[in-house]
């Protein structure tokens, strides 16, 4: 699937502006780890893009995943895009885990990117000269944007083998790149 392909995908399915920032920042985050792994770029952001696509239709736990695999899967999507997109939700991942590095990365991105969003939503320089300490500092904040997991933001700084600050800061990097497409520019 093409990354205009998946743009239609996305839209046709997603009215929310909010959930369709959402897509692009995991989609930039997607790339970005794809850049430091070396592999296909357009491919894993095509796979952040989609993640959520369904969501607001299904926003039920066992609709969620399954409708957007139906659907990719009726598209003729790649099966390592469609089972990629079942395993960001946790109670995929007896069929499902964590077990490549394009499902590690889309679980790692998906809560962090939100929630980098979110403190960028409160600063003044929007991303521009956002550190991981700030990030860090607003995760203890139980209040500030109460409904991301923390401990998937901790979790996938495992998954992905690296500090929490470094994970943080290579996320903040890449949303950096998209900024624009974000409104946070």
């Amino acid at each position: 699937m093409t990354r205009e392909n998946a743009w239609e995908l996305l839209t046709e399915y997603t009215q929310s502006e909010s959930l369709r920032k959402h897509a692009l920042a995991v989609e930039g985050a997607m790339r970005g780890y794809a850049r430091r792994l070396g592999e296909d770029e357009v491919f894993w952001g095509v796979v952040g893009l989609l993640h959520d696509f369904d969501y607001e239709r299904w926003p039920d736990p066992k609709d969620h995943t399954e409708q957007s695999a139906r659907i990719l899967g009726e598209r003729g999507c790649d099966v390592e895009m469609i089972d990629a997109i079942r395993s960001h939700a946790p109670w995929n991942w007896d069929r499902w885990p964590l077990d490549r590095p394009l499902r590690k990365a889309l679980f790692a991105v998906d809560e962090l990117s939100g929630f980098i969003v979110a403190v960028a939503y409160v600063r003044p320089g929007n991303l521009e000269g956002m550190k991981a300490s700030s990030v860090k500092k607003k995760m203890k904040q139980k209040g500030f944007a109460a409904a991301v997991s923390r401990d998937d933001i901790r979790q996938g700084a495992e998954l992905m083998g690296v500090s929490l600050e470094e994970h943080i800061e290579a996320v903040i990097g890449d949303l950096q790149l998209v900024a624009h497409d974000l409104g946070l520019s």
